[in-house]
């Protein structure tokens, strides 16, 4: 099918790979910073760490919907769909291992007052979540690429003579 004019970009598919870099980059930071916390003990990377994971998780969910409206748009015109549903499932398994470490780090801040020790072994493990998470979200980020980059999911494809960009 070649059509005469381009389609508007304010397609549904198109929400998604403008929500998915914010929690990307978000999660990301977050990590570096709890880890730089963990080691040096420095409040501010505690507090700026558990920032950037609260916002990015909540990214990380809004990234999941917009992924779940561009999937009709998307899942007709792939060669082969079953990467699109392991970029699915890995997103949701990456979602939910960031909001386990952001659900702990909530609990360190506003639970019960654990001892020094349990508080310590409660961080490094909310930590250990976030590498995990972070590992997720490469694998995430290059069945995305995929998905675009081979596949050509939700991008237009011009004509081979560009008559529509005239």
């Amino acid at each position: 099918m070649v059509l005469e004019t381009m389609p508007d970009f304010w397609r549904t598919e198109v929400f998604h790979p403008l929500s998915v870099h914010f929690p990307i980059a978000l999660l990301l930071f977050a990590t570096v910073a709890k880890t730089i916390a963990c080691f040096s003990n420095r409040e501010t990377f505690h507090y700026g760490g558990s920032l950037l994971l609260y916002l990015g998780v909540v990214g990380i969910w809004i990234a999941i919907y917009t992924g779940n409206l561009a999937d009709g748009a998307v899942g007709r015109t792939l060669c082969d769909p079953t990467i699109l549903k392991t970029h699915e499932n890995w997103g949701y398994n990456c979602a939910w291992i960031f909001t386990a470490a952001m659900g702990l780090d909530l609990l360190l801040r506003y639970g019960y007052r654990y001892t020094a020790h349990f508080q310590k072994l409660l961080k490094r493990f909310s930590l250990l979540l976030m590498f995990v998470g972070t590992a997720a979200l490469f694998y995430v980020g290059h069945l995305g690429a995929t998905l675009t980059y081979q596949q050509a999911a939700g991008v237009y494809i011009p004509t081979n003579d560009c008559r529509e960009f005239e």
